[in-house]
């Protein structure tokens, strides 16, 4: 299993008010959500009306796969008119380190 992450942080010069922050943010996670099928959240500066952080995140099959979709969501939230990415963050996470134990041995260790 593969789990892919990004953070991005978002600016909203023309932003006056939370309202106008969350027009915005809401706008973006659901069509993220929707069109890439993503799990997304505000996860930071949630209290500045011209700052946003998303943190968003992916199970996939396999390394290409995860970069592929990320990159596209980069580029999706790029493209947006009511925001500018200030930074970004990406990671790839694989399962491909030490083996999980079988159930049996998990069952072992509990008794």
């Amino acid at each position: 299993m593969v789990v892919g992450i990004l953070q991005v942080e978002l600016a909203m010069a023309w932003s006056t008010s939370l309202k106008d922050k969350r027009r915005v943010v809401l706008s973006l996670k659901d069509r993220l959500a929707r069109e890439h099928r993503v799990s997304v959240a505000e996860v930071g500066t949630q209290d500045d009306p011209r700052l946003a952080t998303l943190g968003v995140a992916l199970a996939a099959s396999s390394v290409p796969t995860a970069q592929g979709v990320l990159d596209a969501v980069l580029r999706m939230i790029t493209s947006h008119n009511d925001c500018v990415v200030r930074d970004h963050a990406m990671e790839i996470l694989t399962g491909q380190g030490s083996p999980s134990p079988s159930p049996q041995a998990a069952d072992r260790a509990w008794k």
